[in-house]
């Protein structure tokens, strides 16, 4: 039988847990971005100083912010699930350690949810509410973060246990 040296490679609740950490603060890097864009812009359009030409460049700058960021986090979600699930795919789990897991992930479930309310809390502000409407998919993801999570786990679960099977 053929040793494998242990390269450090996991998939589990860890990856959860740094998956909403990390959608969190680039939502909230976001959105603060995107005020502060929008603010810019605002003093840009008011201004008498500008031209045609400079007012028309940064309203299509604002309006590129919201699409590319907004898409840009959905992918970002999507690179993060998928590269986890690679992971959990290359790490071998005994089956009974099943319990735990599950335990752990109702813990990060709820943790997830304050991670949304989080986000949340800080959408629902008078000075960024008009800013979190614009980005869609920024809005859903972490509105549903915790449903994502839960759905992400399982097929987690799946992953890490059924592997153990085939060895």
């Amino acid at each position: 039988m053929m040793k494998v040296k242990k390269l450090g490679k996991k998939g589990s609740l860890q990856d959860l847990i740094l998956i909403g950490t990390v959608l969190l603060f680039f939502a909230v890097i976001v959105l603060i971005g995107f005020k502060i864009s929008s603010s810019i812009n605002s003093n840009i359009q008011s201004g008498d100083t500008f031209t045609t030409e400079g007012k028309t460049a940064s309203s299509q700058i604002t309006g590129y912010y919201t699409s590319s960021l907004d898409n840009a986090f959905l992918f970002l979600t999507i690179g993060l699930s998928i590269v986890t699930l690679i992971l959990a795919a290359l790490v071998r789990v005994h089956p009974i350690f099943v319990v735990f897991f599950i335990i752990g992930f109702i813990i990060l479930i709820f943790m997830s949810g304050v991670l949304s309310n989080i986000y949340s809390e800080m959408a629902s502000n008078n000075q960024l509410s008009t800013e979190a409407d614009q980005l869609t998919f920024i809005s859903l993801i972490m509105g549903k973060l915790p449903l994502f999570i839960g759905i992400f786990g399982i097929l987690l679960m799946v992953v890490m246990y059924k592997v153990w099977s085939y060895e």
